[in-house]
């Protein structure tokens, strides 16, 4: 009788289980789970959240495209004056082709040396003192603006590679919070119940590294870019200042 009564339960159990995956499945097919789908179902909060992630994702990709093509032909620039400048010709002709507009950062350092150097000549060509010293204040002067100019908008990028992954987390947070609050209301712990929202808030995490990633990928690659761009400038301007310094000492006399 205990082995028959035993068999009957567990017949019930399994047909009771059977019916309630059965009731369980036509619910979470009906679940639509596409993007555009568990966006809509979000809560408001997380919504934004959302829509915020994607407009810094985009914006993200937009200073990325824009700085690396910057300086990329920045690179392309200066390797172009380094030729001319290294030619063999007479550096006041060169001078004189560029000292009214520069149009590139190497252009500007080589333009603010000159420009100290001719005011640094006194009667009959002779030097004022401190000539070298004013001259190398004002091409690192002029590299130091150029660098900032490199670097700008990168911060942005390594705020996002550091921030987005949080935001999303956030929402994600917000999300499961939602879920169980929803278990709570419709006091059902089913799968079918939960699994939505649940879904809803992983899609904010996802979307927060898909912001992120890129950002600190690129920020990495641009920012050493912008060093090397920096390192070039610094570079030139002190071979520069050496054939510079060579002038300052023939005028005053040295072999």
């Amino acid at each position: 009788m205990e082995i028959a009564a035993a068999t009957v339960l567990a017949a019930l159990s399994a047909a009771q289980a059977a019916d309630t995956a059965a009731l369980a499945a036509p619910a979470a097919e009906s679940v639509d789970f596409s993007v555009t789908a568990m966006f809509a179902r979000a809560t408001p909060t997380v919504q934004a959240v959302m829509l915020l992630l994607v407009a810094v994702s985009f914006w993200s990709w937009a200073i990325i495209i824009d700085k690396a093509l910057g300086l990329r032909r920045l690179a392309r620039q200066a390797r172009g004056f380094e030729g001319r400048f290294w030619s063999g010709g007479s550096l006041d002709d060169l001078y004189g082709s560029v000292a009214d507009a520069p149009e590139t950062p190497m252009e500007r350092v080589f333009v603010a040396g000159m420009d100290e150097w001719r005011r640094s000549l006194g009667a009959k060509g002779a030097v004022i003192p401190g000539t070298e010293a004013r001259i190398d204040r004002a091409m690192a002067a002029t590299i130091q603006r150029e660098s900032a100019g490199f670097q700008r908008r990168l911060s942005f990028l390594a705020t996002v590679g550091s921030v987005s992954p949080f935001v999303g987390l956030f929402a994600t947070v917000w999300g499961i919070k939602h879920s169980f609050e929803a278990i709570a209301v419709q006091q059902n712990t089913n799968l079918a119940v939960v699994a939505p929202g649940i879904a809803e808030a992983l899609l904010a995490t996802a979307l927060g590294l898909l912001a992120a990633i890129p950002a600190t990928v690129a920020f990495n690659r641009l920012a050493a870019e912008a060093d090397g761009l920096t390192e070039a400038l610094e570079g030139f301007a002190d071979e520069f200042l050496i054939i510079l310094s060579r002038e300052i000492d023939r005028g005053r006399g040295y072999s």
